[in-house]
């Protein structure tokens, strides 16, 4: 039986939303989300370009934003499809094995980002507490190592979590509550047995968010504690500088993702907008204001665009 429901569920047809009561209007409102992704493709694209060509920028801070904008395009791809297929009246349609995916991803590299922002609060920590040290603790070995282990603590810690669902009869609604899959959405479709799912994903949401939030506000207490020893006023403002970038970061990623959590937990009965709104925010702004943040908060980053994209006598005067 469990096989028979296993392979029901994997040849399972599911059907997308789009933007409620606005039907008539979707190929309008198709313009700003293809704009936002136009802008975080563009944005982070360029960033990675600008790293990567760059010798001045091989070092630990750049290969930490690296990831980022990895992470942060990892998260919202996936998505890109399925959306202008809804908005655009294409099909509405997924295939339950795609559903999989496009959820292993989405969740596993919002998963990886938490971690990757943990990362640059401990080096932004090492780079202002520990300045002379900072080439020897943070070496090129130890930040891959430090990337790979983020990407693998998401990706095993979601697999049991979507494993289960193959063996999840689903014999009532299919119909889907955003223009994407999401755990947390597909889950009450289901007619089954779910409290695993939802007990791990609860727990899952806590422990690696949790573990990630600490580590994060730790760090910025030794940087604050750090910074207010500094006895220069323009030493103090240059420090605390740096880190607006990663400030800006952590609630662009942490605000979306815990209000999507809650919407989906504990308002279940709220109006349809504020879960699509919800979910389109959690993907699709932290790539877009990351990229612009980044590029004109971070002199090198904004350096490097102008090199880039103007003579070199032209972006050496505007510098």
């Amino acid at each position: 039986m469990a096989v028979s429901n296993s392979s029901s569920a994997l040849s399972s047809t599911f059907y997308l939303t789009g933007i409620l009561d606005y039907e008539e209007f979707l190929h309008w409102i198709s313009i700003p989300f293809c704009l936002l992704y136009v802008v975080g493709i563009v944005g982070n694209c360029t960033i990675l370009h600008v790293v990567w060509t760059d010798p001045r920028l091989h070092e630990p801070m750049y290969y930490f934003l690296v990831m980022l904008s990895i992470t942060d395009m990892g998260m919202s791809m996936p998505t890109m499809l399925s959306l202008f297929r809804v908005l655009w009246s294409i099909s509405r349609e997924i295939q339950f094995n795609i559903c999989v995916v496009q959820m292993f991803f989405i969740h596993t590299f919002s998963f990886t980002e938490s971690s990757v922002l943990l990362a640059i609060a401990l080096d932004q920590y090492v780079a202002i507490c520990h300045p002379l040290q900072c080439a020897t603790i943070l070496t090129p070995k130890l930040i891959t190592k430090i990337g790979i282990a983020a990407l693998l603590r998401s990706t095993f810690a979601m697999i049991p979590l979507l494993a289960r669902l193959t063996f999840f009869p689903f014999c009532h609604s299919h119909v889907l509550s955003h223009s994407y899959c999401l755990h947390q959405d597909m889950i009450h479709l289901a007619c089954a047995d779910t409290k695993f799912n939802v007990i791990y994903g609860l727990v899952l949401i806590t422990v690696l968010w949790g573990m990630d939030s600490l580590g994060i506000f730790v760090s910025y207490v030794f940087i604050i504690r750090s910074v207010l020893r500094i006895t220069s006023h323009e030493g103090r403002r240059k420090a605390l500088n740096t880190c607006a970038s990663h400030i800006c970061a952590v609630l662009i990623l942490y605000v979306p993702m815990i209000g999507l959590s809650i919407v989906h937990h504990f308002a279940k009965h709220s109006s349809p907008l504020i879960h699509i709104f919800m979910a389109h925010v959690y993907l699709l702004i932290p790539p877009v204001l990351n990229s612009i943040i980044y590029s004109v908060k971070t002199k090198q980053i904004r350096q490097g665009i102008l090199h880039m994209l103007l003579p070199t006598n032209i972006s050496s005067t505007v510098r």
